[in-house]
C-alpha cells in the first residue's frame, strides 16, 4: 500500500523527465564538437579523451582552467537571449590556458537552474557548443543541476572547466620576455565577461525597459542590452596559428580579464622588466566607452576594471613582430602596436596618460 505521506522527487521540484528531454535536446550540439580523440559518448560517469598524441612530444604538459560567466548572465536573462553566454563560458577558460600556448582538448560544463526547461537548456548548451567549435575543443561532459528553493525558477548559473596540452619546449613563458620586445594588442569584441557588476549598475539600473532596448547611435546602432551581451572573442585558433607559422615570435601573452590591463599584463612579465603601454594607440569599443562614461571612471580606474578594447596583449620578439602581425591579420584579427618591454620590476606602466579617455 502506498504511503500517503510520501513525497516524490518531482513534488520536491526536480523533474527527472524534463532532465531526460534536456539531455536529448543537447546531443547534436555535443556531437558537433567531437574530435577524433573522444572515446564513447555522453551519458557515462566520466568523459574519455585519448592523449596518444602526447607520445610524440618531448615533455607534454596538461594545462587546466576553470571559470564562469558571472553577472553577465543577468543581462542575458533580462534580454531573454540565452544562446551566447555559453560562448563566454568557453572563452574565459580557453583564452586563459592559451596564455601557456596550450591547445584546448576538451571542455566540461556545469549548469545550475532554478527550474529545468529543456528548450532553454538547449540554447544555453548550444552557446557552449559554439564556443567549443570556435576553439577546437570537444565538449565531453557536463552536469545539469536543478536547484528548486535555492534559485528562482528562471535563474541559472554557468561554470566550466577545460584541459589543454602543450609541449614544454614550445610553451609560452614570461621568463622568455626580454627588454625591447614589442606589445601587440588584439581587439576585444566589447566588455567580454568582466566588470559586469559595475556595468550593470551604471548602464542598466534605473533605466526603463524601452530605454534599455532602443537602438543607440553611441552604441553603433545596438541597444544597451545587446551591446552588453556581445560574446567574448575566442583567440585560440589565430594565436596558435601564429605559433605554428612564426615559431618563437610570441614570447608570452596576457588574457585581459577582470582587473583590466593593469592587473593582467603584469602576469606575463618576469621580475626584471616592465610593460610600457602607449595609451591612445588603439580604439575603445563603444560599449566600453559608454560604461566608463556612465561610471565616471578615471583613466586609471578604467584600466584596472575593463579590458578597454584589448582582449589579449602579446609580447613579441621585435625581429618577428611584422610576421606575427601579418599572420594575425590573415587569421582575421585586428591588431595594434601598443607598447614595449623596458627595464623594470615586473610592473605595467603607461605613456601618454590622458590619451585613452
Amino acid at each position: 500500500m502506498e504511503n500517503q505521506n510520501s513525497v516524490t522527487y518531482a513534488q520536491a521540484g526536480v523533474d527527472i523527465v524534463e532532465g531526460a528531454r534536456a539531455v536529448d535536446a543537447i546531443k547534436d550540439t555535443v556531437h558537433s564538437t567531437y574530435r577524433p580523440e573522444v572515446v564513447g559518448d555522453i551519458g557515462g560517469f566520466g568523459g574519455l579523451f585519448s592523449i596518444a598524441a602526447a607520445k610524440d612530444m618531448a615533455d607534454p604538459l596538461l594545462v587546466s582552467g576553470t571559470d564562469g560567466v558571472g553577472t553577465k548572465l543577468k543581462v542575458a536573462q533580462r534580454l531573454g537571449v540565452h544562446d551566447t553566454v555559453g560562448i563566454d563560458l568557453v572563452a574565459m577558460c580557453v583564452n586563459d590556458i592559451l596564455a601557456t600556448g596550450a591547445e584546448p582538448l576538451f571542455f566540461l560544463d556545469y549548469v545550475a537552474v532554478g527550474k529545468l526547461d529543456s528548450e532553454a537548456m538547449a540554447k544555453i548548451v548550444g552557446g557552449i557548443g559554439e564556443g567549443c567549435r570556435q576553439s577546437g575543443c570537444a565538449l565531453i561532459g557536463g552536469e545539469m543541476a536543478e536547484h528548486p528553493g535555492v534559485m528562482d525558477p528562471d535563474d541559472y548559473d554557468l561554470s566550466g572547466f577545460c584541459v589543454g596540452l602543450v609541449d614544454r619546449p614550445r610553451m609560452l613563458d614570461p621568463e622568455a620576455v626580454r627588454e625591447g620586445d614589442v606589445l601587440i594588442g588584439l581587439a576585444s569584441s566589447g566588455l567580454h565577461s568582466n566588470g559586469y557588476s559595475l556595468a550593470r549598475k551604471v548602464c542598466v539600473e534605473g533605466r526603463s525597459e524601452d530605454e534599455l532596448r532602443e537602438a543607440r547611435e553611441d552604441l553603433d546602432g545596438q541597444s544597451i542590452l545587446e551591446a552588453l551581451l556581445t560574446p567574448t572573442r575566442i583567440y585560440v585558433k589565430p594565436v596558435r596559428a601564429v605559433m605554428e607559422q612564426v615559431p618563437g615570435g610570441i614570447r608570452a601573452l596576457a588574457h585581459i580579464t577582470g582587473g583590466g590591463i593593469t592587473e593582467n599584463l603584469n602576469r606575463a612579465l618576469p621580475a626584471n622588466v616592465n610593460a610600457e603601454v602607449d595609451l591612445g594607440t588603439w580604439p575603445i569599443p563603444p560599449v566600453v566607452r559608454f560604461a566608463c562614461e556612465q561610471a565616471n571612471l578615471s583613466e586609471a580606474e578604467a584600466l584596472k576594471t575593463f579590458n578597454m578594447g584589448l582582449g589579449m596583449v602579446l609580447i613579441v620578439d621585435p625581429a618577428q613582430a611584422e610576421a606575427v602581425e601579418a599572420a594575425l591579420a590573415a587569421a582575421g584579427e585586428q591588431t595594434f602596436r601598443v607598447g614595449r618591454i623596458v627595464a623594470g620590476a615586473g610592473e605595467v606602466q603607461y605613456a601618454n596618460e590622458g590619451e585613452l579617455l
